[in-house]
């Protein structure tokens, strides 16, 4: 058999490096808290560079790559800062993630093993009556935000995690944010162990509709005080 003449452009040496930036720079900004404080978040080309280990050509590459994903914006004579969304879009992101962690607490009933969802308890093992969420706000976020993630994980649905991937940085923020509000924390453990519950029952329609009301609450609470969350 003849060899077919097939038209390969030569790989450019950098674009691994390019493709590892834009990973790493994805990976570090989901895990960044950009609503901590009113001012935003920037990002220095030279820096990324020197902590990367690789040249700048890469780095402006991800960085283009990022703002196509709307992750960044580049702002003249400022620099690249990551994009923070209004309340609206906020609130709009919780609603979806509503709508999305509510499918997935229906799969976790059908399909889960029961350690699993048991396991669900570990995050809150550390708090009740005794030890109050609202006296230890930091510990009981990161337990908070922890259980949410797993709720989307424990669903074993791939699309249902890539969906929320892409929420996970704005909608975490603001779950930190209301967290740390004593009427919000109040609310947040019984809620949590309610939707538990219903998991452990395999009570698919109550599951969904707790998981769902749950996030919905928190919806509700940033468009009625959204402005209030930075002062």
């Amino acid at each position: 058999m003849a060899d077919t003449d097939i038209a390969i452009v030569r790989i450019a040496p950098e674009t691994s490096f390019k493709n590892k930036a834009y990973e790493a720079l994805k990976e570090a900004i989901l895990k960044m808290d950009i609503y901590a404080t009113p001012e935003p978040v920037m990002l220095d080309e030279r820096a990324l560079s020197e902590r990367l280990g690789v040249s700048r050509t890469p780095i402006r590459e991800a960085i283009a790559m990022l703002e196509q994903d709307g992750f960044v914006k580049t702002v003249p004579r400022r620099g690249i800062v990551v994009v923070r969304r209004s309340k609206a879009e906020i609130v709009d992101m919780i609603r979806a993630w509503a709508a999305l962690e509510s499918m997935a607490a229906r799969l976790i009933t059908t399909t889960a093993r029961k350690k699993d969802i048991t396991a669900l308890r570990d995050f809150f093992r550390d708090f009740g009556p005794d030890r109050l969420p609202q006296d230890h706000v930091e510990e009981y976020s990161k337990a908070n935000i922890a259980f949410h993630q797993a709720l989307i994980s424990l669903s074993e649905s791939p699309v249902l995690v890539d969906l929320t991937n892409d929420l996970l940085l704005h909608v975490r923020g603001y779950r930190q944010l209301t967290i740390g509000r004593k009427d919000r924390t109040a609310t947040s453990l019984p809620e949590h162990l309610g939707i538990i519950e219903a998991l452990e029952a395999r009570d698919t329609e109550l599951a969904e509709k707790r998981a769902r009301d749950h996030t919905l609450g928190l919806a509700a609470y940033v468009e009625a005080h959204g402005q209030e969350l930075f002062t």
